[in-house]
C-alpha cells in the first residue's frame, strides 16, 4: 500500500511545496488514483494525475499502464481526454426526482445513463438559506452533485440549481393518415410512443406535417390519444426543423401567461434618475434584418489640450434593468432562458416582445432609457478614462452595416448623407484610433469565415453565403469590447460583485498537442506557462497564403479553451484582456443584465440595482447561463445540419468539393464549404489499405502506402446517404490519398504507436 501524500489536499494537485515532499520512489495505489479522479473530475487527464502525484519518467509510463488496465477492467471510462469512474456522476448533472426517504428527504436518479448497472441515488439538499428553487417529486432539475462516504446511504448529495420546465403538455411528431382513414402521430424521438388523433382534434393537420400535440391520459387498452395544438408545416421547412431543436434541447419557447401579463403592464421609463441625452446624435448600426436594437454609438474628437489627437467614444445600451427587476416573473423567465437563441429564420427571445422589440429597442426618433459609457482614448488608442451614465436618449438614425459602410466609401443615401460629416466620419476616425490600441494589444486573430443560411419564402434553404466582413462590423465590435472592459473595470474598482466573461489560456495538454502537430509542419511554438495570443498570431502569420493556412487556423482554434461566465476573474485569453464582462446586450443575454444591475447599484444610479440576495447566487447563476449558452449553440448547429441535410436529400450520388473537418479512428468528417454542413466518411470505405490514426498529425494514413488524409485537406466526395431528421450525411471519398507533410518521421512514429497498441497483452487492436 502506498503512503498518503502529506500536507495537501487531492483537490490541489499543483502545489509545488507538496511535490517536493514526495519521495522519488513513491507510486500511488489504485484506490488513491481512483479517489483523486472522483474528487477532481475537471483535472482527471493523464497529465493532471501525474502532476498530482509528482510522477516523472518511468513512473509516468507505469501510470499509463495502470490507467489503461483500469479502463479495460471497466472501472474507468474516458471522455474528452478526462478519466472518470464508470457510473460516476458529473459535478453538475440533470436529475429526475422520484421519491423521498424515511426522513422525507427527496431522492433522485440521473436523467441520463451513467453506466450499465443500477443508476446512483442522489439525496437532494435544499439550497442554502432556503432561497433557491424548491423541487418536488416528478421534477427534473439541474444540480451540483457531491460524492458521499456513507456506504449504506445514497451515493451522492445534490444541491438544486434549477428546476426545468415541465414539458408533458407538448410533444412533437409527424402527422400520418393511414389507409383506413385514421390519424396517427409518428414520434420524432424514439422514446416517445405512437399516438392516435381523433378527427375532431386534427386541427387542420395534413399527412406528413410536423405537429405539436398534447397527449391525453393513456387508456388501459390501445395507444394513447392526443390532440394537435399547432401545425408546424413541412418537415423540410425551417420552422419545423428549428422546433425539433427547441424540443430536443429543452429550450423554453412559450412565455407563461404571468410573464406576458407582467410585460404588458410595464410603463415606459421616465427622466427620473436620468441625464437627458436626447440631443446627442447616437445612431444604431445593425444587420439589415435586425428586429431589435440594443446598442447605439457616437464619437467626437477630444478637445482637451492635454490629449492631442485623442477621441471620445460613447456607447449607449438599452436599460433593460429599468423594466426587468430581480425576483419578478420576467426575471425568473429570463434566467431560465439565459439568452436568446437564433435560428436561420426564427428567434427564441430571452424577453417578451413588449420588452425586447419595443420598450428596450433603441428605435429611431423615440425616447428610450439607456445605460451609457463615455470613454476617452489617447491618440495611440489606449483608454485614459471612462464614466457611466443613466440617460434618456433618442436615436438619430437606424442604419444597416452595408448602408453605413457605403456612406463612408463615398455612396451615401438620403439617410446617411445628412449625418456623414457630423456622425459617421467621426465614428470611423475614432475607430482608426481605437484600432491602434487593439493592434498593440494583439488579440487572437483567427481567420474563420462565418456562413449564413438564406431561406426561401417556404422556409427551405435558398443558398448559403459568407457575408462580407466590413469595417462597419469591426467598428461596432471594437466599441462594444471597450464598453465591456469599462464595465468590468468599474465594478472591480468599486469592489462590487459581477459575472465576468472569462476565457482561459489553452491547457498544457492542448499546448503540447498543438506543439507536436506544428512540428510535423516544420513550425515551432515556444514552451512556457504564460502563453500569449501573439505567439499564436505569429504562427498564423507564417502560414498566411500557404496551402496549409486553413489547417493551421483550424487546429489553433481547437487548441483554445471555451469561454464561459464566472464571478471569479481569470481574464480573457483570446481578447488578451485582464478584465472583461458582457455589458452590451442585456436584451438577449442574462449576463449583461447582471452587469447592468451591478453598475446601477455600485454607482448609485437609481432603482433596479443588484441586490445582496442576487449577488450571493452569482456562482450558481454563472453555471446556469454558461449552460444555456452551450445549449443554444448546440440547438443552432443541429438546426443548420437538419436544414442542409433536407436540402441535399434530393442530390444522392452528386459530387461535392469538401474539406476534411475532423479525423478520428473511425473515419473522416468532411465539411461542404458551399453549405457549411458536415458529413462522415467511414474508414472502412477508404480502400484496401489498413489506415492508422495519427493523433499528432490529425491524419489517417495507410500502413502499406504511407499515404493518407489530413485535417483541412481539400477533397472531392460523393453523397451516398442522408438522414434529414437526424441532420446526418454519409459520403464516399473520391480523392486519392496523398503523401503527408513531415511524412517519414510522423509515419514511423504513428505506425510504431499503433503496432505497440496492437501487440499489448489484452489489447483489442482492430482493423479500421
Amino acid at each position: 500500500m502506498a503512503r498518503r501524500i502529506s500536507g495537501r489536499s487531492h483537490g490541489d494537485p499543483r502545489t509545488a511545496d507538496t511535490r517536493a515532499k514526495v519521495k522519488d520512489d513513491y507510486r500511488p495505489s489504485r484506490d488513491e488514483i481512483l479517489r483523486y479522479i472522483a474528487e477532481n473530475p475537471d483535472r482527471a487527464g493523464k497529465r493532471d494525475i501525474a502532476k498530482a502525484f509528482a510522477l516523472r519518467g518511468d513512473d509516468r509510463i507505469w501510470l499509463k499502464d495502470i490507467l489503461r488496465d483500469l479502463q479495460e477492467e471497466g472501472v474507468l471510462t474516458k471522455e474528452r481526454k478526462r478519466l472518470a469512474r464508470v457510473g460516476a456522476l458529473p459535478h453538475v448533472a440533470v436529475l429526475d426526482i422520484f421519491g423521498r426517504d424515511g426522513d422525507g428527504i427527496l431522492l433522485a436518479h440521473p436523467a441520463e445513463s451513467v453506466g450499465t448497472g443500477e443508476p446512483p441515488v442522489v439525496s437532494i439538499r435544499v439550497s442554502r438559506g432556503g432561497n433557491g428553487p424548491a423541487p418536488g417529486i416528478g421534477d427534473r432539475v439541474l444540480a451540483k452533485t457531491f460524492p458521499t462516504d456513507d456506504p449504506s446511504g445514497p451515493a451522492y448529495t445534490g444541491r438544486v440549481m434549477k428546476i426545468f420546465e415541465k414539458r408533458n403538455d407538448a410533444v412533437l411528431g409527424v402527422f400520418r393518415v393511414l389507409k383506413d382513414g385514421t390519424f396517427r402521430i409518428e414520434p420524432v424521438e424514439r422514446r416517445q410512443p405512437e399516438l392516435i388523433v381523433d378527427k375532431e382534434f386534427q386541427n387542420g393537420a395534413k399527412n406528413g406535417d410536423l405537429v405539436e400535440v398534447e397527449p391525453a391520459r393513456a387508456s388501459r387498452y390501445g395507444l394513447p390519444r392526443a390532440k394537435v395544438l399547432n401545425v408546424l408545416g413541412s418537415l423540410t421547412s425551417e420552422k419545423a426543423v428549428s422546433m425539433i431543436a427547441i424540443h430536443a434541447h429543452d429550450i423554453p419557447h412559450i412565455f407563461p401567461a404571468d410573464v406576458i401579463a407582467e410585460s404588458e403592464a410595464v410603463k415606459p421609463a421616465t427622466l427620473d434618475h436620468r441625464e437627458d441625452w436626447r440631443d446627442l446624435p447616437l445612431v444604431t448600426i445593425d444587420p439589415a434584418d435586425a428586429k431589435d436594437h440594443d446598442d447605439a454609438v457616437f464619437a467626437t474628437p477630444d478637445l482637451d489640450e492635454k490629449n492631442p489627437g485623442g477621441v471620445i467614444a460613447t456607447v449607449a445600451i438599452a436599460d433593460v434593468a429599468a423594466y426587468v427587476r430581480y425576483g419578478t416573473a420576467l426575471d425568473r423567465e429570463a434566467l431560465k432562458r439565459g439568452n436568446s437563441v437564433y435560428f436561420p429564420d426564427r428567434v427564441v427571445p430571452m424577453l417578451p416582445e413588449r420588452i425586447s422589440n419595443d420598450l428596450c429597442s433603441l428605435r429611431e426618433g423615440q425616447d428610450r432609457p439607456a445605460l451609457a459609457v463615455r470613454m476617452t482614448f489617447s491618440a495611440d488608442g489606449h483608454k485614459i478614462r471612462h464614466s457611466f451614465h443613466r440617460v434618456m436618449m433618442k436615436s438619430a438614425a437606424k442604419l444597416a452595416y452595408p448602408q453605413a459602410q457605403a456612406a463612408i466609401d463615398g455612396v451615401p443615401d438620403d439617410k446617411t448623407g445628412p449625418i456623414l460629416d457630423t456622425v459617421l466620419k467621426p465614428l470611423w476616425d475614432a475607430y482608426a484610433i481605437i484600432k491602434r490600441g487593439r493592434d498593440d494589444r494583439q488579440p487572437l486573430e483567427l481567420d474563420l469565415p462565418e456562413r449564413k443560411i438564406l431561406l426561401k419564402d417556404d422556409g427551405t434553404v435558398d443558398r448559403v453565403i459568407v457575408p462580407e466582413r466590413l469595417d462597419a462590423h469591426k467598428l461596432i465590435e471594437e466599441f462594444m469590447i471597450q464598453a465591456n472592459v469599462a464595465a468590468a473595470e468599474t465594478l472591480e474598482a468599486k469592489k462590487h460583485a459581477l459575472v465576468y466573461r472569462v476565457h482561459d489560456a489553452p491547457s498544457l495538454a492542448k499546448q503540447e498537442s498543438l506543439r507536436e502537430f506544428l512540428q510535423t509542419l516544420g513550425l515551432s511554438l515556444a514552451r512556457g506557462a504564460q502563453m500569449r495570443p501573439s505567439q499564436f498570431n505569429g504562427i498564423l502569420e507564417r502560414v498566411r497564403g500557404a496551402d496549409n493556412e486553413a489547417l493551421v487556423n483550424e487546429v489553433v482554434l481547437r487548441s483554445q479553451s471555451q469561454a464561459e461566465y464566472s464571478p471569479k476573474n481569470i481574464g480573457h485569453f483570446g481578447l488578451n484582456l485582464r478584465r472583461y464582462a458582457h455589458f452590451t446586450s442585456p436584451i438577449r443575454r442574462y449576463a449583461d443584465l447582471i452587469v447592468h444591475r451591478g453598475l446601477i447599484a455600485a454607482l448609485g444610479l437609481g432603482p433596479g440595482g443588484l441586490t445582496q440576495d442576487e449577488a450571493a447566487r452569482l456562482e450558481d447563476v454563472a453555471v446556469l447561463i454558461s449552460g444555456t449558452e452551450r445549449r443554444a449553440m448546440a440547438a443552432e448547429r443541429d438546426t443548420v445540419d437538419r436544414l442542409i441535410s433536407a436540402y441535399l436529400a434530393e442530390r444522392i450520388d452528386d459530387r461535392f468539393d469538401a474539406r476534411i473537418s475532423g479525423v478520428t479512428k473511425s473515419g473522416l468528417f468532411v465539411q461542404l464549404p458551399q453549405y457549411g454542413a458536415d458529413g462522415f466518411i467511414p474508414v472502412s470505405t477508404l480502400g484496401g489499405d489498413y489506415y492508422i490514426y495519427d493523433e499528432t498529425a490529425r491524419s489517417l494514413f495507410g500502413e502499406r502506402s504511407g499515404k493518407g488524409y489530413q485535417l483541412a485537406d481539400r477533397v472531392e466526395v460523393r453523397l451516398v446517404e442522408v438522414a434529414p431528421m437526424a441532420g446526418a450525411m454519409r459520403f464516399e471519398m473520391l480523392t486519392d490519398p496523398k503523401p503527408l507533410p513531415g511524412s517519414s518521421r510522423s509515419f514511423h512514429k504513428a505506425k510504431g504507436r499503433a503496432r505497440a497498441s496492437q501487440s499489448r497483452p489484452g489489447s483489442r487492436g482492430r482493423r479500421r
